[in-house]
């Protein structure tokens, strides 16, 4: 049986695709009917902002966890890329630049649906690239979680703390969640050394062929859970025991396959060793989460709502569409009023010519007069509609950047304000704030 996982229209290539599970069924207006497979992206509507984006993943099921869903609108998806592409943050699309790589939102959302993800687990990310990915794992795993990637090209890396930085120092997600810092290394994930531990959860984001999912199954404890795209198919295996697998197809994709190794000149390939699993941590790193995560129950309730409001204006079209109409309406009204100045035949024939004359003459004059006042005052309503329309386009437009200015002003981290307000030294201060800078 089929079941519809989602409907979009495209009209701007005329076509009408509907997803049936794993085929894509695309009725083209011109040329009749087209089948091809689950594109990467493009299966929801793209957002105005990351919460639009997040809603139409949720309206079409592709999140279906609250857990998940707060990680995602945890992170702004825009901030993992670079400042030009920025408007492109919001489509259901992959998006590359040279290296640097983001699958689309609706593969990230079946992922982590995939994944089962809990706090304290160990996570394993091969092609960990911007990042992205790995610190929404890392809002749910917590302190006492693992969270390692892997990255072949060290300018990603690079990119990727980066990223990493930026949302430990700016963004309040930070403070709201107990977090688990990610981890990368440089090398190709088919080189990790032999004697590395297992990890609960892996995820691959390249594509594996069959020669190779052995390799990536003995990446994971028992009981664990792997995700990753095989032989064209996002697939998620969970290992039931020590030599027993359960698996199951999730949806049709298109990876780029991953890259093979390259092999030194003795013939051997490079070991990539992992970061270690547990580290031994030191009491005042212990005190600083403990510390923080008391006072963040305490502050239950407290933190301002996480969706910021949209302030978005009426659709531009819209709001002339009705001024254009309330102009019309007001141009027939005018109309009607001068039809009224026409005289109508005179009746009475007792006038004589020359006072015929000088009324009619008079007459023309008052309905020259009349009908200037007429296109002035008209000519006036147009330019005031116009202006009208400016000035709320102006003022629209202005609100929405006093409303962000304000929200960015006004936006309360009742954690940072309870720690500053403790009667703690200042250094003391900053090292529970992470040294963070708003």
């Amino acid at each position: 049986m089929l079941l519809v996982t989602t409907f979009f229209v495209c009209l701007s290539h005329h076509t009408v695709p509907v997803i049936f599970g794993q085929l894509s069924i695309f009725f083209d207006q011109t040329n009749g009917l087209h089948l091809s497979r689950h594109i990467m992206g493009g299966a929801v509507s793209a957002g105005e902002d990351n919460d639009e984006l997040i809603d139409n993943l949720k309206e079409a099921q592709y999140i279906r966890s609250d857990l998940v869903e707060r990680a995602f609108r945890a992170i702004d998806r825009a901030d993992y890329y670079l400042e030009e592409f920025r408007d492109s943050a919001y489509k259901d699309l992959a998006w590359r630049h040279g290296n640097i790589h983001l699958s689309a939102p609706c593969i990230y959302s079946e992922v982590m649906e995939a994944l089962d993800l809990q706090p304290g687990l160990s996570f394993l990310n091969l092609g960990s690239g911007t990042g992205y990915l790995s610190t929404m794992v890392g809002l749910i795993l917590g302190p006492f979680g693992v969270n390692h990637g892997v990255e072949l090209h060290s300018d990603v890396i690079e990119y990727a703390y980066q990223k990493l930085e930026f949302f430990i120092k700016t963004s309040d997600s930070f403070d709201r969640f107990d977090f688990c810092e990610p981890s990368f290394v440089v090398g190709n994930c088919l080189e990790i050394a032999p004697e590395s531990r297992q990890y609960d959860r892996v995820y691959c984001g390249a594509g594996v062929q069959k020669e190779h999912e052995d390799y990536m199954k003995n990446l994971l404890k028992v009981g664990g859970i792997l995700v990753l795209p095989l032989e064209e198919k996002l697939t998620k295996i969970t290992r039931t025991g020590y030599n027993s697998w359960e698996t199951k197809k999730i949806i049709a994709v298109s990876f780029a396959p991953l890259v093979l190794p390259k092999h030194n000149q003795n013939g051997k390939a490079r070991a990539v060793p992992l970061p270690p699993m547990f580290e031994v941590r030191s009491l005042q790193d212990l005190s600083r989460i403990t510390i923080r995560h008391i006072l963040k129950q305490n502050l239950a309730g407290m933190w301002p709502p996480p969706r910021r409001p949209s302030g978005r204006a009426a659709p531009r079209h819209k709001r002339r569409l009705r001024d254009h109409r309330d102009a019309t309406s007001l141009l027939t009204n005018r109309y009607v009023f001068m039809t009224r100045l026409i005289p109508g035949p005179l009746d009475n024939n007792q006038h004589s010519a020359s006072e015929e004359e000088e009324e009619d003459e008079e007459e023309d004059d008052e309905e020259g007069d009349d009908c200037r006042a007429v296109c002035e005052h008209m000519k006036t309503d147009e330019e005031a509609v116009e202006e009208e329309e400016e000035e709320e386009e102006e003022e629209e437009e202005g609100g929405r950047r006093e409303g962000s200015v304000l929200l960015m002003e006004t936006q309360v981290n009742p954690l940072r304000e309870k720690i500053l307000s403790l009667p703690l030294p200042e250094p003391l201060k900053m090292y529970l704030l992470h040294y963070r800078e708003k």
